[in-house]
């Protein structure tokens, strides 16, 4: 019987790093797998022993690493689950830029979208700037969102002053 170990090695070796980080990212929230452990698995490709390296365990789902790895390697400053106004978001972005993201699991039901409402009202009194991205536009229409979001770092909306 394969392990979650196998599928991730298997992952490795066929898929683009990117998409292969966000399911090795996934299967650690789903899984409950610890990253350090994931490190001291003696890997045989070389994909595998980066893909261990690289993750964090710190994304809700495979959506928000498919966006915090370009901004990474943007250069720019991102915290995952940062805690603000009592609620955690997804991605912080310098010092006042939130990037939410919304899969379909977290946030298809009515009250949950009152919540994220309520919350985004909240963090906009306390002067940051909110954008919500869905799951069709990071996958389906990516060089817009990064439009969007090169568009917000060149008006200085990360930054507090």
């Amino acid at each position: 019987m394969a392990t979650v170990e196998d599928a991730l090695a298997h992952v490795a070796g066929c898929v683009p790093h990117d998409a292969a980080l966000a399911v090795w990212e996934s299967a650690v929230r789903v899984e409950g797998l610890a990253p350090e452990a994931l490190r001291r698995i003696p890997w045989t490709s070389r994909a595998a022993r980066e893909l261990a390296g690289e993750v964090v365990g710190l994304s809700d789902s495979g959506l928000e690493t498919l966006v915090v790895l370009p901004l990474r390697r943007w250069g720019v400053p991102v915290v995952q689950q940062a805690r603000i106004a009592g609620r955690f978001v997804d991605l912080l972005v310098g010092e006042r830029l939130v990037l939410q993201i919304d899969g379909f699991a977290h946030h298809s039901s009515s009250a949950q979208r009152t919540k994220d409402i309520a919350h985004d009202a909240e963090l906009a009194l306390r002067g940051y700037t909110v954008m919500r991205l869905s799951y069709a536009q990071i996958v389906h229409d990516w060089p817009a969102v990064e439009r969007s979001i090169r568009r917000a770092l060149a008006a200085r909306l990360h930054l507090a002053s």
